[in-house]
C-alpha cells in the first residue's frame, strides 16, 4: 500500500477535476491510501489553521482566484501546504498540476521534505503550432518544462507531448507516458430497451430529433463557433445539435446561435446525466483547436458514440485508423459543412463508427489500465528512493 498526497482540483468541474477525483478514488480501492489537497478555503480567517490531522483524507488551501483553467494560491498556501505535507508523511506526492505559482515551487518543498514527486501535465496543445491558441499554448509549455525537469516523473498523455517536453529541456528518463483512462463499466452504451429514470428524463428533454452533441468548456480554445457556423449553414434536416457546458464565451454564442434545431443544455454536475447525454447521442464532435487528452471524447467513445475530433494534442492518435473521423485543427467549419450531411444521412455509419469507437477504448484507454502504469510508476519511484517509503 502507498500512502499518496494527492495535490489538485475538486472545482470548478473541469478535465483536471475529473482526472484527479476518478484517480484517486481508483487508487482508493486498489487499498492505497490518498490524501487529496486541494484549494477551497477562498475565506479562510487569518489564525484559522487548515485540517492537519494524519487520518484527514482531504486537506484544503486558501486561494485568492480559482477558475477551470489556472489557479492563484494565497499567500499563506505554501506554509499551510508544507505543514500538511510534514504532518501526513506521505510515501509520495502526486500533483495534477492546477497551473499555479505553486507548480514552480513544489519540487523545492518536496526536496527539502525529502518526498518524491510526481507531476500529471494537462496544458492542451497542438504541435502544429497552426493557430494563434496553439502558439500561446507552447509558450505554457516553454514555462513550464524548466520547473518539470526537477520533478521525479511527468505524466503526460501522449508520446507527442513527451516529445515536445524533451525538446524544451525535460530529461526523457522523467518523463511517462500514462494516457487518461475511462471506466467503461459506468461510461457505456445503453442497454436495449432501457428505461431508467435518468435516460428517460434525459430523453424527454432532448426531444425525437438525432442528437449531435458537444460537451466541455465553451472558450475560444474549444472552437465551439466553428461547429456552430456549420451547424447553421448545414441546418441538419431532423437533428439537432445539443450544447452541453458552460465558459466565457457561452452567452455570446447562445445570443448568436439560439435556434430551434440547437439546445444550449448549460453546465451539467450530475454525471448520470452526463452518462445519460452520451448514450442518446448519435454524434459527439470536438472542435478544438488545441487539446491534451480530452476525457469527454473518451467518455464519447466508450459510450458507443461515433465521434469527430480535430487532430489537436493526442486526440487525433486516439481517433486514428477509423475509430472515428479526425478533422485538422484548420478550417474546421468547411469541413464540418461537407461532413455533417454525411454524417445525417449514413446511420449505418455512426453506428459502426461507435462501435469501433467503444472498442478503441477498451484495447488502449480503460481506467484499470491507468491504474496499472501509475502503481508502476510509483514501485519504481520508491524502489529509486528508499528513504521517503
Amino acid at each position: 500500500m502507498v500512502q499518496i498526497a494527492w495535490l489538485g482540483k475538486k472545482s470548478p468541474f473541469c478535465g483536471n477535476v475529473s482526472y484527479g477525483l476518478s484517480t484517486t478514488e481508483a487508487l482508493r480501492e486498489r487499498g492505497h491510501q490518498t490524501h487529496f489537497i486541494h484549494f477551497d478555503n477562498p475565506r479562510n480567517p487569518v489564525g484559522q489553521r487548515t485540517s492537519l490531522l494524519a487520518n484527514d483524507p482531504d486537506v484544503s488551501l486558501p486561494y485568492l482566484v480559482k477558475s477551470q483553467v489556472y489557479t492563484i494560491p494565497s499567500p499563506r498556501a505554501l506554509r499551510e501546504l508544507r505543514d500538511s505535507l510534514a504532518r501526513l508523511k506521505p510515501d509520495v506526492v502526486h500533483a495534477s498540476l492546477t497551473l499555479s505559482p505553486l507548480d514552480f515551487r513544489l519540487p523545492d518543498l518536496c526536496q527539502q521534505l525529502g518526498l518524491p514527486l510526481v507531476a500529471t501535465f494537462h496544458p492542451p496543445f497542438d504541435a502544429g503550432l497552426r493557430n494563434l491558441t496553439a502558439g500561446t499554448q507552447q509558450l505554457s509549455y516553454q514555462l513550464y518544462a524548466p520547473a518539470l525537469a526537477r520533478y521525479d516523473r511527468v505524466i503526460v498523455f501522449s508520446k507527442l507531448q513527451a516529445d515536445i517536453l524533451e525538446r524544451l529541456g525535460v530529461p526523457r528518463e522523467r518523463l511517462a507516458v500514462i494516457p487518461n483512462g475511462i471506466d467503461t463499466h459506468y461510461w457505456k452504451p445503453a442497454a436495449d430497451g432501457e428505461t431508467s429514470s435518468v435516460l428517460r428524463q434525459v430523453k424527454q428533454r432532448l426531444g425525437e430529433s438525432r442528437v449531435f452533441l458537444y460537451m466541455g468548456r465553451i472558450a475560444t480554445e474549444k472552437n465551439v463557433e466553428a461547429l456552430l457556423r456549420a451547424w447553421r449553414l448545414v441546418s441538419p434536416e431532423g437533428c439537432r445539435l445539443v450544447i452541453v457546458g458552460d465558459g466565457p464565451q457561452r452567452m455570446v454564442l447562445q445570443n448568436t446561435y439560439d435556434t430551434p434545431d440547437v439546445l444550449w443544455w448549460g453546465y451539467e454536475e450530475n454525471e448520470n446525466i452526463r452518462v445519460a447525454l452520451q448514450q442518446c447521442a448519435e454524434v459527439f464532435v470536438l472542435p478544438s483547436l488545441v487539446e491534451g487528452l480530452s476525457l469527454a471524447l473518451l467518455e464519447a467513445m466508450a459510450s458507443g458514440t461515433a465521434c469527430v475530433a480535430t487532430d489537436a494534442g493526442a486526440d487525433g492518435e486516439v481517433l486514428d485508423e477509423g475509430a472515428g473521423i479526425v478533422m485538422s485543427t484548420q478550417g474546421v467549419t468547411t469541413q464540418l459543412r461537407t461532413l455533417l450531411p454525411v454524417l445525417r444521412d449514413q446511420p449505418v455509419l455512426n453506428g459502426e463508427l461507435g462501435r469501433r469507437a467503444r472498442q478503441r477504448v477498451l484495447e488502449r484507454y480503460t481506467l484499470s489500465r491507468n491504474i496499472d502504469a501509475i502503481e508502476m510508476l510509483y514501485a519504481d519511484l520508491l524502489e529509486q528512493t528508499p528513504m521517503a517509503a
